[in-house]
């Protein structure tokens, strides 16, 4: 964590302070803000009381944003929808949408203290432990999919239907309005996905984002205690948030933190058929055949070059939230260059 005090995201607690005092139970004592590190989205925050890690803030950027990104308010909703459930969360405790308070508005959830993976391989484990590690993260990827949206109060969080076509035209949409010069790959993918939908119905809770490093593992065991990072959760088709996890089998440790490039069988690490048996077995769901897997993987690396592409161009404003933004941002081609490989049907197309 960097302090709150020398990042270019600090947080002014002149405000905070008092407010928490008045919404948040427990804030009584000496209050400190410290930055997480990483994150290329919505900056957090530790929040320490009297010197002990109690809660967590988390905020919208600054400056100008596209429409409908950093949306703080769904992510305190669907949070507080799913706590005490199969699912496990950051227990939201209050939000914020004044602006005044700390310049964008934010919300404030317990803080979750466990271990955090930022290497998909997992190297500080041993192949047995790493085997456990990626069954829990399956497990819980299917306990979030079986939620019923309605019986949790969120039955109206997106849009039911359509949903591929639906996403294909927004991320097209936000793509075109952080564009800075065009993307070949790009370009062919936007044609290809609406040409290839395979018109696929089903409603869930998706993530939207659901990787190692999005997740709290308890101290000692294989099991998650909070899932993080709500910011692109929606009702939408889950395939397409499987695709999304599952790209780490299709990068490179090296600039991506995938998988590609490693020895699964060695490591202890699941095979991408493997990993995707399992799931469809604790869905009670049969396989979805190569073609379908095929579009909805094209379609997460499109979705997620659009997300690296908003990334640089928040870099190159000024008002992203990682100095390493910019790097991350500018691999939005590579990305979208896989994707199109894989909807060419190459047999090899990772990076």
């Amino acid at each position: 964590m960097d302090e709150a005090g020398t990042d270019p995201h600090r947080l002014d607690l002149t405000r905070l302070v008092p407010w928490l005092r008045s919404h948040v139970p427990g804030t009584a004592g000496a209050i400190e803000a410290h930055k997480f590190a990483g994150g290329q989205s919505n900056p957090t925050y530790a929040l320490l009381v009297d010197g002990i890690p109690r809660f967590a803030l988390r905020k919208k950027p600054p400056g100008a944003l596209l429409p409908s990104a950093h949306a703080i308010e769904r992510e305190y909703r669907v949070t507080d929808a799913l706590k005490g459930g199969a699912v496990p969360v950051a227990r939201p405790l209050a939000l914020c949408e004044d602006p005044d308070i700390v310049g964008t508005p934010f919300f404030v959830m317990e803080h979750v203290t466990g271990r955090n993976f930022w290497d998909a391989r997992l190297p500080e484990l041993e192949p047995a432990d790493r085997a456990a590690i990626y069954d829990e993260m399956n497990r819980v990827l299917a306990a979030l999919h079986a939620v019923d949206p309605a019986a949790v109060g969120l039955g109206d969080f997106g849009r039911p239907g359509n949903y591929f076509a639906r996403q294909i035209a927004r991320w097209t949409k936000q793509y075109r309005a952080s564009e800075i010069e065009p993307i070949a790959a790009m370009d062919r993918l936007i044609e290809w996905l609406p040409a290839h939908d395979p018109g696929l119905e089903g409603l869930a809770i998706v993530h939207g984002d659901y990787r190692n490093d999005n997740l709290i593992f308890d101290a000692r065991e294989p099991r998650i205690l909070a899932v993080l990072d709500w910011e692109l959760a929606t009702l939408g088709h889950p395939l397409a948030d499987l695709a999304q996890h599952m790209m780490a089998w299709r990068v490179t440790a090296e600039g991506y933190r995938g998988l590609s490039d490693t020895d699964l069988a060695t490591a202890g690490l699941p095979s991408e058929r493997a990993y995707l048996d399992r799931y469809w077995k604790r869905r009670g769901l049969a396989p979805v055949d190569s073609a379908v897997w095929s579009f909805a993987l094209a379609f997460a690396m499109f979705r997620n070059a659009g997300i690296r592409q908003g990334v640089l161009k928040r870099a190159l404003q000024g008002n992203a939230s990682s100095d390493m933004a910019a790097r991350h941002g500018a691999r939005a081609g590579e990305i979208a260059m896989l994707g199109w490989r894989i909807a060419c049907g190459e047999a090899d197309a990772h990076l």
